[in-house]
């Protein structure tokens, strides 16, 4: 470690013309000799839920054994390289997802009960009302002293390959599942250019901005001064750091810049501004925004929902061309379930990519998948039948040393609601409510 008599801002950044660059935690942030759980730079813990819709495919996701030593089952293979990180739990009731008693439909239209375990008032009007989802408690937790409290993203226009509401439903219900009170849904962002600029801009006019990427200048251009003279007082580990750092950070600028020009090569085609055509490129944009707000100290809470239920999107790179809602009304067929394991199975691989990001980084005394939580789950068990017990969900990360993984939990069938593992996800967070929407206590056996 590089030791200096003075240490340099947690919250330090680099400035240049329309632009700032947060920076990643650094060893010239530490104060010398001080061991790191007891400084200011201490690494914070993060939280990602991500949803998916239409359940997993039967057969294909349970693991062989509970406890420990398990077999990867075909769908989370990806994960096995993350064993040691990895909870996944079976058995869990989404009952927030069912209609409630006497009202029909209602369970493809209520992806916002997912994070709060609360079933939404059948509304389509104004008055909507749900929960106040758990990434929203948590931020309010740990996220208001970062320039983001939280992030939330999503990888599918509402208006795109899906319908949005119905039976009664308001459209906020599929198209958040962050929401700030019962009654403020937070929109998901799917352009990545507008994330970044969310992220890196700092008070710049859209003009500034617009002028910045005409002339093909970076933020890194941008800030390229500040940064020389700030890599002048710092030690080789922590300028070797901050250059990989920032290289990511160009890297990721220069596959908007594609992104951004092959949605204005392609104008038959219903892309917002700037989103990648692909979903592969897309989805790995957005994580890696993610991880670059979470190294950055930005933000330490997202939420990202992959799809939007009902939608038809097909994922090529699965394997299959089979669109994703069609897919999951599988006629118990053994073929049909095994076409939409392969959609379940790449989903996944993208969740290992996210993994692989955080776990790449390192922070203080371990990475940033060491001090994150990610919550990966669905609110359907049996899709094909529209059921919504024995429900798929996976954890990964140590939240800070609270969790070991190598395990899968599973539970008896409609016993234990969704809303016990959100109860004891905020549980870690040192948030402590007595409830969560229909949870019924804290999930046994996770901690």
């Amino acid at each position: 470690m590089f030791l200096t008599k003075k240490y340099i801002s947690r919250r330090a950044i680099l400035r240049g013309a329309g632009a700032a660059l947060a920076l990643p935690l650094l060893d010239s942030m530490i104060p010398a000799q001080t061991p790191l759980r007891k400084t200011a730079a201490a690494a914070p813990m993060r939280f990602t839920g991500i949803f998916v819709p239409h359940g997993m495919a039967p057969g294909y996701w349970v693991p062989d054994k509970v406890g420990t030593g398990f077999e990867f089952p075909p769908i989370f293979k990806a994960l096995e390289p993350f064993r040691d990180d990895t909870i996944i739990l079976s058995g869990l009731w989404s009952k927030s997802a069912e209609p409630p008693p006497g009202v029909t439909g209602a369970d493809h239209w209520v992806a916002a009960a997912y994070l709060c375990a609360e079933k939404p008032k059948k509304t389509a009007g104004a008055d909507i009302r749900d929960g106040t989802t758990i990434d929203q408690l948590i931020a309010q937790r740990i996220g208001q002293d970062n320039l983001l409290p939280s992030l939330q993203l999503g990888v599918e226009d509402p208006g795109a390959n899906s319908s949005n509401c119905g039976e009664g439903y308001s459209c906020a219900y599929t198209n958040s599942i962050s929401w700030m009170t019962p009654t403020k849904p937070l929109p998901m962002e799917i352009n990545p250019q507008v994330v970044f600029e969310r992220l890196f801009g700092d008070g710049a006019t859209p003009e500034e901005r617009a002028e910045r990427r005409e002339l093909d200048r970076s933020i890194l251009d941008a800030v390229s001064q500040d940064a020389a003279s700030f890599k002048r007082d710092i030690g080789p580990s922590d300028r070797a750091r901050l250059d990989a750092y920032m290289e990511d950070v160009r890297e990721i600028e220069r596959r908007l810049e594609i992104a951004k020009k092959a949605s204005l090569a392609a104008p038959a085609i219903s892309v917002p501004y700037g989103v990648p055509i692909s979903f592969d490129e897309h989805i790995k944009l957005q994580f890696d925004l993610q991880a670059l707000a979470f190294q950055a100290d930005i933000t330490r809470v997202s939420t990202l929902l992959y799809a939007r239920d009902l939608t038809a999107r097909v994922y090529p790179e699965s394997g299959t061309n089979t669109g994703f809602h069609a897919g999951s009304h599988h006629a118990e067929n053994p073929e049909r379930i095994k076409d939409f394991s392969k959609i379940n199975t790449y989903h996944i691989k993208c969740l290992a990519y996210f993994a692989e990001k955080l776990n790449r980084i390192q922070e203080g005394d371990g990475t940033l998948l060491d001090h994150s939580l990610v919550l990966y789950g669905t609110n359907m068990g049996d899709s094909n039948q529209h059921l919504h017990y024995d429900v798929p969900h996976v954890l990964l990360g140590h939240a800070s040393g609270q969790l070991q993984g190598g395990r899968h939990l599973a539970f008896p069938t409609k016993t234990v609601t969704t809303g016990n593992l959100l109860l004891s996800i905020l549980d870690l967070y040192g948030i402590h409510p007595e409830s969560i929407g229909d949870s019924t206590g804290k999930l046994s056996g996770l901690v």
